[in-house]
């Protein structure tokens, strides 16, 4: 028998509850630069295998290849297995945002059925993703971005494989908190105007898989944030690049000030 999106959310919603005081702590204590908790065994082991299963072949995806990322991407979730589609949606459940916005203590947040920047990621060998800022805004430029939630599903992935989460909590000069890309963990961080993150490069022949999705809200977290497009930057032995995409920053930025909702469509939403 199938298992629906009700049923993997109420078993969110018992992980988090459970864990509820610590994964407030996690947070309260990171919240000064980048707010942010992890969660272990957060599905049941065959639940979390069996998604990890159904992701599609990176073929049958979106490649993303510049000098600022290297990955593919699904959004358009018609096109994948249905528990693709359950699992998403699933973190959008009313009780499990609810309980997200307990842990972090961030009032009115919503999440994104658009799936805008959201859905599968998908990272084999050599691909990577420069530290950068989110887009502070959804896809209407009306609500701002305030949680990022990531949750790791590739069985036996080790810290030594790469493909894991960088926080640039003391900026990028200094080096950062490096957050393994568990098998069955879910990541949760804040997104303002300085929370810097990354992933660095994929050294294995494997595929590390995410499902992704974004919570909003009509604040934003901080009262120091500002509108900006994502924005990229380079590591610290990436000078060239750094200018280039500093420069890239720029000229979007620019852009955007002139066509509040950009010159084209952000394909990355679901379209149902």
């Amino acid at each position: 028998m199938e298992i629906s999106r009700a049923e993997i959310s109420k078993t969110i919603i018992t992980k988090l509850i459970a864990e509820k005081e610590s994964l407030k702590k996690q947070f309260s204590d990171s919240k000064n630069k980048i707010g942010y908790f992890y969660l272990d065994n957060l599905l049941p082991i065959e639940l979390a295998d069996k998604i990890h299963a159904k992701f599609p072949n990176t073929e049958n995806t979106m490649l993303k290849k510049s000098l600022k990322e290297y990955k593919h991407v699904a959004f358009q979730m018609d096109k994948y297995d249905k528990l693709l589609e359950k699992v998403i949606y699933a973190f959008q459940d009313d009780k499990v945002v609810k309980l997200i916005s307990e842990i972090c203590d961030i009032e009115g947040i919503s999440p994104d059925k658009n799936l805008y920047a959201g859905g599968l990621s998908l990272m084999k060998k050599g691909n990577f993703l420069n530290p950068h800022l989110d887009n502070s805004h959804d896809k209407d430029r009306e609500n701002w971005r305030v949680l990022n939630l990531l949750y790791y599903v590739t069985p036996n992935w080790k810290m030594e494989n790469g493909g894991n989460l960088e926080l640039w909590i003391n900026g990028l000069n200094n080096e950062p908190i490096v957050i393994e890309s568990k098998f069955n963990r879910l990541v949760v961080m804040a997104t303002h105007n300085k929370s810097w993150h990354s992933v660095n490069e994929v050294l294995v022949d494997k595929v590390r898989c995410c499902v992704s999705n974004y919570y909003f809200s009509e604040k934003p977290l901080l009262p120091t944030d500002s509108f900006h497009v994502t924005s990229f930057r380079g590591r610290s032995n990436q000078k060239i690049r750094d200018t280039f995409l500093q420069v890239d920053n720029f000229v979007r930025m620019g852009i955007r000030k002139i066509f509040k909702k950009g010159i084209r469509k952000n394909p990355h939403q679901y379209k149902k």
